[in-house]
């Protein structure tokens, strides 16, 4: 198997068209857990994601190799290991051996990731995304597996939610996975990946880290990928179109639910505000002992681009009213329901001004990554936490940390 290759279903509409079950031998056809072997202790294991799941967002950061999974208890009614395919067992088992005194990192299975990846050719097509370990480097113990709850329908229960790291093993040898499914018995070391080998006997993981060499986001990247996510934008940009005031409160939460390290000091009023929507602070050192470095923030609720008309663009004149605004040793942010037009991006960019940029499609992430993963619940987060009788006006309004 090759990262980031893609693996060709079959045409014939149903399970069957599985190419997983075919790359991997005993691990079956459907589900996001797939196992071989029996017993707690399996021979490999799938973790399969969809990457369309809005209440169990399952995400893998390409620069740092973490790789975030939620598990199968996903509905109300079940306790946390009481799932059919025993995927949370799975993961607690897993992760009982990573942290055991001394550790037993040799009964931990491989872990291999693979993404749905629909082709021309076939629905059911995949790509392989890596060679996994549980854990992360410099996360406690007490951070990698945690049972989270949720609500759904007014009713309570909880998940795992499971962090790992992709090892650097670009390739992963068919003569390893045949040896891994004929059992302990057919010394499958061997023919290891040496980030797995070192893994296993050190516990360092070397991590598949990749530097992004787009610097420019295109408009498609920063627009929402997904129906429900496209939704989500349009309840915030029609909730704030006639008052767009009202939305700098709202962008500023925005990036408070981005990083909770941020800290929202004003909110300035729309008539006086020099150019800053808000200013803050970002907590840098210890929580007993802080260092701080001052932004400034500025909102721009402009048309998406919905129904494929084209999107009202931040452009270089809005970016560079903010530059302008920032001091020594200050860094700048800029919110807005649309998107930077490329011009101002790369501008911004090839000059290094300290700008971090949210977009539409950045706006929607973070609200479904912070549970508002329907517009129905977003539309309640505004009308309970962002009044437009109130802040449409321009009244200033501050809160602090």
């Amino acid at each position: 198997m090759i990262i980031d290759a893609v693996y060709e279903g079959g045409r014939q509409g149903n399970a069957a068209d599985d190419p997983i079950s075919k790359i991997l031998e005993g691990v079956g056809n459907q589900g996001g857990f797939r196992a071989a072997g029996r017993g707690p202790d399996k021979k490999y294991v799938v973790l399969y994601t969809s990457g369309e799941e809005k209440d169990w967002p399952d995400t893998l950061n390409l620069s740092t190799g973490q790789f975030t999974y939620f598990g199968d208890n996903r509905r109300p009614g079940h306790q946390l290991h009481e799932t059919p395919r025993r995927g949370n067992e799975i993961l607690r088992r897993a992760f009982e051996c990573l942290h055991a005194s001394p550790p037993m990192r040799a009964v931990v299975p491989p872990f291999f990731i693979f993404k749905w990846y629909p082709t021309p050719e076939s629905s059911r097509s995949v790509q392989f995304k890596g060679l996994a370990v549980p854990g992360f480097p410099g996360l406690p113990s007490t951070a990698d597996l945690v049972a989270v709850w949720k609500t759904t329908e007014g009713q309570r229960f909880q998940n795992y939610r499971a962090i790992f790291t992709v090892l650097d093993a670009p390739v992963i040898a068919r003569s390893w996975l045949q040896k891994l499914a004929a059992g302990p018995s057919a010394g499958a070391v061997g023919s290891a990946p040496a980030a797995w080998l070192d893994w296993v006997q050190s516990g360092h993981a070397h991590a598949l880290a990749s530097e992004n060499t787009t610097i420019i986001r295109s408009i498609e990247e920063q627009r929402p990928d997904t129906p429900t996510k496209i939704a989500i934008l349009r309840e915030v940009f029609e909730y704030f179109e006639q008052a767009p005031i009202a939305f700098e409160a709202f962008a500023a939460r925005v990036f408070q639910m981005h990083d909770p390290r941020v800290i929202i000091d004003t909110i300035t009023r729309g008539s006086v505000d020099g150019g800053r929507d808000a200013i803050g602070r970002y907590l840098l050192g210890l929580s007993d002992d802080p260092v701080y470095a001052e932004f400034s923030l500025e909102a721009k609720c402009y048309q998406p681009g919905f129904d494929e008309t084209s999107p009202n663009t931040v452009g270089v004149r809005e970016v560079s009213r903010l530059i302008s605004r920032i001091r020594h040793r200050q860094f700048g942010v800029l919110v807005t329901t649309s998107v930077i037009a490329r011009q101002a991006y790369e501008e911004v960019r090839e000059d290094r001004h300290p700008i971090i940029f949210l977009s539409g499609g950045d706006i929607a992430d973070i609200l479904v990554n912070n549970g508002f993963n329907t517009p129905e619940l977003v539309t309640s987060l505004l009308h309970t936490e962002f009044s437009l009788t109130e802040t449409a006006l321009g009244i200033p309004r501050a809160s602090g940390a």
